[in-house]
């Protein structure tokens, strides 16, 4: 018979108290007050550790008591069962471990696998690391973002985004009962200012000019320069141009097909090539390997290896230029809107952005390959000078 009760746990005085079945509330010197179970285990008298009575009420130490009772009876070892039960649902920071470890195969950018786990080491590890999974809950996931979510808040959306995929994961994998409560978390956050920031771009006029004057403007090595007007007169973005096998090249039908693997939206692409963009690959072609059938086309030092994310990037920024790399695409976007009469859908599949309206996109079925290498001549013609007239130019075959 139960001999405890629940004002009696608050006023016990030091000393062991029984409650009956080997269940002890066991007040210290100091006042505090915990929870002891006694049990015979194979002839041996041991005492287990329940909790605090702060935070394990009497009704939960009962509940505790009686449960592993059952398992002694059903000849089970309790110490066994709760090193088990430790061990088998793991800390947030395992559990992101595991996701990342799953998932990074499937990233095409090693930079964004890096990045994906490095941002939960800043921001969400010094809080939520050494936690059980199923203990984090959404006000939890609050206050961590609460800190970065006006001063960061780009890599502030970044990190509620990865922590939810780390507490979906969890779901799935059973250690959770819920999935992340992001809709909740959202509404619990004041409201981010709206900044949309597009990559710097220089002016498509003054294109012609920084490809002349390419040698005096940049302190780079002539590949690298030579990396830079290729990505200028391609309309591609640094990690296609950086990435490039020779096998992806026809030279005699001017052409680069990009597979589906190095796009970012994970589809194949092909780019016509102007005479300009076919004079700088047989150029490359001089410091290609003969050991290397095919290696990239813009190697970095060591051999296999490309270019650095940030080789094209660093000497413009040491140039001072305010501009950015990727923001060429941009100065060939405008230069087909403003120069030439050149159809929206024809300028974006040079850029191979993806058609966006579902309905639109179920019935493109060409990727207007012919009528994209008019419109790269003519910006190759342009990039090089020499087409300087700046009228609006009519694209044959783009009617």
């Amino acid at each position: 018979m139960s001999k405890l009760t629940a004002l009696g746990v608050k006023k016990a005085s030091t000393g062991r108290h029984g409650d009956g079945g080997g269940l002890y509330l066991v007040v210290s010197d100091t006042g505090s007050r915990k929870w002891v179970l006694r049990i015979q285990i194979n002839g041996k008298r041991r005492d287990f550790g329940l909790g605090s009575a702060s935070s394990v009420s009497l009704t939960e130490a009962r509940d505790t008591a009686e449960d592993m009772r059952r398992s002694v009876r059903r000849g089970e070892d309790p110490r066994v069962n709760r090193r088990r039960a430790s061990h088998s649902i793991p800390t947030f920071k395992e559990a992101a471990e595991m996701v990342h470890k799953e998932h990074s195969p499937s990233w095409k950018n090693a930079k964004h696998a890096k990045q994906w786990l490095s941002s939960l080491e800043a921001y969400a590890f010094p809080h939520l690391g050494n936690l059980p999974i199923n203990q984090i809950d959404g006000p939890m996931v609050r206050d961590v973002l609460a800190e970065i979510w006006l001063t960061i808040p780009e890599t502030a959306r970044r990190v509620r985004q990865r922590i939810g995929t780390v507490l979906d994961f969890a779901h799935a994998k059973g250690w959770r009962e819920a999935e992340a409560p992001l809709r909740s978390i959202a509404r619990g956050l004041p409201k981010q200012p709206k900044i949309r920031q597009h990559f710097a771009a220089m002016p498509w006029q003054d294109v012609p000019n920084f490809i002349t004057n390419l040698g005096n403007i940049l302190q780079a090595s002539e590949t690298v320069k030579l990396a830079i007007e290729f990505l200028i007169l391609t309309a591609a973005r640094s990690g296609e141009v950086r990435g490039a096998h020779w096998s992806e090249f026809d030279l005699e039908e001017k052409s680069w097909s990009i597979p589906a693997n190095r796009m970012k939206a994970g589809r194949a692409h092909r780019i016509p090539l102007s005479d300009r963009a076919i004079r700088i690959l047989e150029q490359m072609s001089d410091f290609r390997r003969a050991s290397e059938p095919d290696a990239f086309v813009f190697g970095g030092q060591k051999p296999g290896r490309p270019f650095s994310d940030m080789t094209l990037t660093m000497p413009i920024r040491r140039a001072e230029l305010p501009i950015t790399v990727h923001g060429f695409r941009s100065s060939f976007r405008d230069w087909c809107a403003e120069a030439t009469n050149t159809p929206r859908e024809i300028a974006e599949a040079c850029l191979a952005h993806v058609v966006k309206d579902q309905a639109e996109a179920a019935y493109a079925r060409t990727d207007h390959f012919d009528k994209r290498r008019g419109v790269m001549d003519m910006w190759g013609a342009f990039c090089s000078g020499r087409d300087k007239s700046g009228k609006v130019v009519q694209i044959k075959g783009a009617g």
